[in-house]
């Protein structure tokens, strides 16, 4: 029960988090914090990861459900398993993640980003990402490492 309160809770509180900077964020505003570590902007992304693919969003959607669709039943099966702690673990965080993300292809027709790193490194600093990038990314690597580890 646990693993799927993890997912119910990325996706919950991202999603807190689109509705809350879509209604007090201008577009292209930007607030800093963390003395300027932390760059708070409301960002629409029309494709996938650092908007490719962003004049096909149908295509990247339905890509999109179809991916969710496959780590939901990754999930669900390996829920049935015991053990496999981390490998639940990372699959939760990335499926609330794509479930997020999903939502917001299919409801808003674009992804709602909201906070970027004011770093040194210029190519990171320009991207901007949301908690469910986060979890996608942290997700599938938790989810990688346990495979590659079991064997």
């Amino acid at each position: 029960m646990g693993y799927i309160l993890m997912a119910a809770a990325i996706f919950f509180g991202d999603l807190w988090i689109k509705n809350y900077v879509e209604k007090e964020f201008p577009e292209n505003g930007e607030r800093e914090k963390l003395k300027g570590f932390l760059r708070l902007r409301r960002h629409y992304n029309e494709g996938a990861f650092l908007n490719a693919g962003q004049r096909k969003r149908q295509m990247i959607a339905g890509l999109s459900v179809c991916l969710t669709l496959f780590v939901l039943i990754l999930f669900v099966f390996t829920l049935g398993m015991k053990g496999n702690t981390a490998l639940k673990t990372g699959l939760a965080m990335l499926l609330g993640g794509a479930f997020s993300n999903t939502y917001d292809r299919l409801k808003r027709k674009h992804v709602v980003d909201y906070f970027s790193f004011g770093v040194k490194w210029k190519w990171l600093s320009r991207i901007i990402f949301n908690i469910s990038d986060f979890g996608i990314i942290i997700g599938a690597l938790i989810a990688a490492l346990s495979v590659n580890g079991s064997k």
